[in-house]
């Protein structure tokens, strides 16, 4: 069920953003790391307006939303996915499994075709988005963690705080930037969706997403996912069961996140609470 948010649940959610966010600040020392604690960045709460059921059993590493359905990517070795989910209750409706000595990785779309990173493998692989035929494979240099698209380029990031730019024809690097944020690298960039002509990023073992400028690289924001899906509330204690995924549905303006082995998947609406 949707829920319009009225000033007076606004001003809770921001508080309580707000208390997450200097909770985050003080215990974890994460965010000063990356320059986000003295940073003249925005910074966005969440409000949860949808839960969806979402496979607990699946190590998430990909996600995109497209005509009506998510699509998403699983990782380890001999369980390596690339699925078609239905939203509302998460069946799996299509799946098409990755070689066992692979540990799959991101995803994006171009045109009809599904484009997926592996982890150590140095190899991609390019399906069909009807049949999830293989079509082809493509090569590239060290490690691949996520994939997003613009239409006129595929980015790719390697756990670093670099971002490949690729040819999405030939899928060959034409550039590459560094993230920065207020002068700073942001490493461990993970899972990538484009979002309105910015690159949102996971950033590994956080709770957070960068919003990032593809064309400086430089963080435009950050979003605050803390208290989303605590981790007594995983279902699991596998401590890679982190925040990962995120998909946009540009029609329907619609922002979903997970995380990998989550039962649980969110549309959320962003909220800025801090502006430094």
């Amino acid at each position: 069920m949707n829920i319009n948010v009225n000033a007076k649940v606004t001003a809770k959610i921001k508080r309580t953003a707000g208390s997450l966010l200097l909770g985050l600040l003080c215990t974890v020392g994460l965010m000063s790391e990356m320059g986000y604690a003295q940073a003249a960045l925005p910074v966005y709460g969440y409000f949860v307006k949808n839960t969806y059921p979402h496979d607990p059993q699946a190590f998430t590493q990909g996600l995109l939303f497209k005509d009506g359905h998510l699509y998403e990517s699983t990782g380890q070795n001999g369980q390596s996915s690339l699925r078609k989910v239905e939203l509302t209750t998460g069946k799996v409706l299509q799946k098409s499994m990755l070689d066992k000595k692979v540990f799959g990785e991101g995803i994006t779309d171009v045109g009809d075709e599904i484009l997926g990173l592996t982890w150590m493998a140095q190899t991609g692989y390019v399906f069909d988005q009807k049949t999830f035929k293989l079509k082809r494979t493509f090569s590239y240099p060290g490690e691949g963690w996520g994939l997003a698209s613009d239409g006129k380029f595929v980015y790719m990031s390697d756990g670093t705080s670099a971002i490949r730019v690729l040819n999405p024809k030939t899928l060959a690097e034409v550039r590459r930037f560094e993230v920065k944020a207020e002068g700073r690298p942001i490493d461990r960039l993970n899972e990538l969706e484009m979002v309105n002509g910015e690159l949102f990023a996971n950033v590994w073992g956080a709770d957070v997403i960068a919003r990032i400028d593809p064309a400086s690289g430089k963080v435009v924001g950050w979003i605050d996912l803390t208290g989303l899906l605590p981790p007594g509330q995983r279902g699991t204690a596998n401590p890679d069961a982190v925040l990962n995924g995120i998909a946009w549905d540009a029609r329907g303006k619609r922002l979903f996140v997970t995380g990998k082995l989550w039962p649980k998947l969110f549309e959320i609406e962003l909220i800025e609470i801090q502006r430094r």
